[in-house]
């Protein structure tokens, strides 16, 4: 194997020298090898064991490139003696696959009983008996136009439609692959680049790692294994280049499609799906990912990818192609059957004609023909026979556990290697619940620190709400206004920390989609995301209750002083949390980010429209006091209600005051105290000017706020926290299973 660069012409090494793109010992045609002969194909764990080595090797070359360095690393594994390399190829078989879906009739039948059609009507077939295999070492692409069932096709063998909608067989070695299984040797790379923005190349590879790769492999690994994997995936010159989006320039294109692979394989799977990975790239790009992929599959893995229309270039690099029509196989093998396929099927392909656009264009041209593709594939199933009678794999009656911890051994499935050699005993995720909480925490912490105008529009929201609030009720009075005053304050503060809650509905739905790609394949546990992401908001929570508490507490003048302050910050601090809780829970349940605002708006107000501020209890409707008890808004606010007026000493209506809110109020003091005289009479009671008549407590009772203490209103509130994190863990849990029913 050591003349394997030799093979190259001296014009191909020079154009490979200069690539930066590409590791030199990649940028050769790679020429297929007949199937019966064996091949030795270097893993991405096997550059990672030597890496070290290779680096050793050039400590004296100081300007040696790094892809020099995985050279030498191929190199000198790839030379060992061919008795060493004991693993059976995997072949990936999949036997009469169908799988249909209902379809809502759009207007009712106008008779009274339906045809006996309806049934047939009512039922897409979107898969109609597929059958093929993919192997070890090869690239299998699924062809089609748009709605011919190519992603469909995909999604079924990346077990991602439940069992009970597809029915046929998957089998690895002819084993019937178990989904906890899969899970840990396959990797699905969807269509959408759902990254990071702010992060680096290197970053976000990084951060992959530490979820996918165990605790027991050693930081300096994962760094050396991140490396390799940048030069196997040509971003070198990328590395430090950050994400971007819309708003943020960063790598391009072709570089965002490759690290959304890269992040899938950084534990070197066995299987590798990928849907439409050329989708939007220009013809350069949509090759060179390609390229990676093929570096990939030649590492030992099995490549299965959808892909709408190949250019010239990509069909010499696939080994295996699967044509579909409308859920039907039209064509299976290899690309170097195709023009014999066709010349047998009487329309020869052109000498000069692309054979994929050639097929593409007679698949549509017989899509749109009476008869359709019926006579295509009758005549591919007859073809598949004489072509399975032809080639048969044989598995050398190595099972399939064998064949993956032989796999294990060469260094491949970084994850399974490390935890055992048992693939019946695999753990289900790489690393402890712990782990994932700190990787997660802290990589949301520093997406969340490169974008600090967010952070500064929230804090500068509270702010601006606290001064407004501040010099609107400044030093607030005793008199009955004062306390009129001080109840508007209150319900208009407690709801006000619900409403700037409100930006935390977009932060999950961005990450929505990259969490659902990132836990469909255990890279961490969905409890682990939750914790996480519940204790990572709670500094930022508490700098905001300090700040909007700091701002109003004493410009308003409330009571209680410092004992007062702190139960006031504590309310604020735990509205927050539950309102942070809540809209961080309806984000999981709306997927919709202008919808996910109208339904937050509208239940906020419902909840101060019932917090007992514009009718108390005892008023509400009873089959509306549900909803007062639901109000998330009702405890914070009656808890600062009783941290105000629950001082027994305290005035807040005296005996001139009563007739202040009615027409007397207009009245001279003169007149208002003989009323008051002839009301002592009355009542046989004297009542002075200066007679208390309304303290505090009896505030409280007009508001209806008796049932629950003030530190019980305090724990009630943060309970409602915890009740909604529970609630979108559950929603995580049920929403996020990314299978088609």
């Amino acid at each position: 194997m050591s003349g394997f660069l030799g093979k190259l012409s001296p014009a191909k090494r020079v154009v490979a020298g200069n690539n930066n793109d590409l590791p030199l010992f990649y940028s050769n045609s790679m020429e297929r090898c007949p199937r019966d002969t064996p091949r030795v194909t270097a893993t991405l764990g096997e550059l990672l064991m030597n890496v070290e080595d290779a680096r050793n090797d050039q400590r004296g070359l100081e300007m040696a490139s790094p892809l020099t360095s995985s050279a030498s690393s191929f190199n000198s594994w790839t030379s060992a003696p061919a008795s060493s390399i004991t693993s059976s190829p995997f072949v990936l078989s999949f036997t009469d696959l169908t799988y249909s879906v209902k379809i809502k009739k759009k207007f009712p039948p106008f008779c009274g009983n339906s045809s006996s059609n309806d049934s047939a009507l009512n039922t897409k077939i979107l898969l109609n008996g597929i059958s093929g295999e993919a192997h070890e070492g090869e690239m299998m692409a699924v062809l089609g136009a748009s709605g011919s069932g190519k992603s469909t096709l995909i999604d079924a063998l990346a077990n991602r439609i439940a069992k009970d909608s597809l029915r046929g067989s998957i089998t690895l070695n002819g084993e019937v692959l178990e989904s906890r299984l899969q899970k840990v040797i396959s990797a699905y790379v969807m269509q959408d680049d759902l990254l990071f923005p702010m992060l680096t190349v290197e970053e976000t590879l990084m951060f992959s790692a530490e979820f996918r790769l165990p605790r027991s492999l050693s930081k300096k690994k994962k760094k050396a294994r991140v490396q390799s994997l940048i030069d196997q995936l040509g971003l070198r010159s990328a590395a430090r280049t950050m994400i971007g989006d819309e708003g943020h320039r960063g790598v391009s294109g072709g570089e965002r499609r490759r690290v959304s692979i890269g992040i899938d394989i950084i534990h070197d799977p066995i299987i590798l799906f990928l849907d439409e990975p050329t989708s939007g790239l220009d013809s350069t790009s949509a090759y060179m990912v390609i390229k990676v992929l093929q570096r990939i599959a030649q590492s030992g893995s099995i490549v299965i990818m959808s892909i709408h229309q190949p250019s010239y270039r990509i069909m010499g690099l696939l080994d295996r192609l699967i044509f579909l029509s409308r859920g039907n196989t039209v064509f299976s093998g290899s690309p170097t059957h195709l023009p014999q396929f066709f010349f047998e099927f009487d329309h020869p392909i052109p000498e000069n004609e692309n054979k994929t656009e050639f097929a593409l264009d007679l698949i549509r041209e017989l899509e749109n023909s009476p008869e359709g593709t019926k006579k295509l594939v009758e005549y591919h199933k007859e073809w598949r026979v004489k072509q399975q009678a032809a080639a048969r794999y044989y598995n050398n009656g190595i099972t399939l556990k064998e064949a993956i911890t032989a796999s294990i051994s060469k260094g491949k499935l970084v994850s399974g290697a490390a935890t055992t050699n048992s693939p019946s005993s695999f753990q289900t995720y790489a690393n402890p619940f712990w782990i994932e909480m700190i990787v997660i925490g802290k990589r949301s912490i520093l997406n969340s620190m490169r974008q600090p105008e967010l952070i500064g529009m929230r804090i500068g929201a509270v702010m601006v709400t606290g001064i407004i609030l501040a010099t609107m009720f400044t030093k607030l009075d005793n008199s009955p206004k004062g306390v009129q005053e001080r109840l508007g304050f209150f319900a208009f503060a407690m709801s006000t920390t619900f409403y700037t809650c409100a930006e935390a509905i977009p932060v999950f739905l961005q990450e929505r989609y990259i969490f659902m790609r990132e836990t469909a394949y255990n890279a961490y546990r969905r409890s682990s995301y939750v914790l996480s992401q519940s204790i990572i908001s709670i500094p930022s929570l508490i700098f905001l209750a300090a700040c909007f508490a700091a701002t109003t507490f004493f410009a308003v003048g409330l009571a209680g002083g410092a004992s007062g302050f702190l139960f006031f910050f504590l309310t604020i601090l735990a509205s927050f949390w539950a309102g942070s809780s809540f809209v961080t829970f309806l984000s999981g349940v709306v997927s919709n980010v202008m919808l996910g605002f109208t339904v937050v708006v509208a239940i906020l107000a419902y909840f101060l429209l019932f917090s007992g501020f514009f009718i108390s209890r005892d008023r509400i409707p009873l089959y509306w006091i549900w909803f007062h008890y639901l109000s998330l808004v009702k405890y914070p606010y009656e808890g600062v209600l009783q941290n105000e007026f629950e001082d027994t000493t305290k005035c807040f209506v005296r005996g001139i005051q009563i007739f202040d809110n009615s027409p007397l109020g207009q009245f001279p003091n003169a007149v208002k105290l003989s009323l008051l005289k002839s009301m002592s009479g009355v009542l046989g009671i004297n009542v002075t000017a200066e007679t208390c008549v309304t303290t505090g407590i009896d505030i409280l009772k007009q508001q209806g706020v008796t049932e629950i203490s003030k530190w019980n209103c305090l724990w009630i509130t943060v309970a409602w926290g915890f009740f909604f994190r529970v609630l979108f863990y559950f929603t995580l849990l049920i929403g996020s299973k990314n299978k088609r029913r």
